[in-house]
């Protein structure tokens, strides 16, 4: 964890339900179910990173015998996502948040286990903290990186967010 960053109890308790295996597949599965059926995992979640894995498997291949494009998107989605939903956790303020854009590149074909880190909990954090300190919407671009099981890129998203107290 990042000694820089300070979390709220709130916080704790999510970063917690997180990491644990069995809680966020539930969580998945009521949620999101496209994303439980696709098989996207969380490896790990700290204040300042997430990391998203996906498994190549028949049910989310392209037919090209590699995985879809789309099941990439929510896995890195869901590693920026991850580390926003933690930041917004507050018992007075309520924010929303929200994907306004998205841009992706991909550089190899994405077979057996990928994963997609996100390292930007810090500019995650301010982010959500000017929103509500000026009440304004602020918008953040997050970036995802994929990498394959040989620690190759295989894709980078950049997500746009938009924060907004509600």
């Amino acid at each position: 964890m990042n000694p820089e960053i300070d979390l709220t109890a709130k916080q704790h308790k999510f970063l917690r339900s997180v990491n644990h295996h069995l809680v966020f597949q539930l969580f998945l599965l009521l949620k999101l179910p496209a994303a439980w059926f696709a098989g996207l995992k969380v490896v790990s979640l700290t204040n300042a990173n997430a990391i998203v894995s996906v498994k190549h498997r028949w049910f989310n291949q392209n037919p090209f015998q590699s995985i879809y494009f789309a099941v990439l998107a929510m896995a890195a989605e869901l590693s920026t996502g991850l580390l926003c939903m933690m930041y917004v956790q507050d018992d007075q303020i309520k924010v929303s948040m929200l994907v306004v854009g998205v841009k992706a590149s991909f550089m190899k074909k994405a077979v057996g286990i990928n994963r997609f880190i996100c390292d930007e909990g810090n500019k995650i954090q301010e982010a959500i903290e000017e929103a509500k300190r000026s009440k304004e919407a602020v918008s953040l671009e997050i970036r995802s990186i994929g990498y394959s099981a040989q620690n190759e890129e295989i894709a980078i998203f950049d997500f746009l967010w938009s924060f907004k107290v509600k």
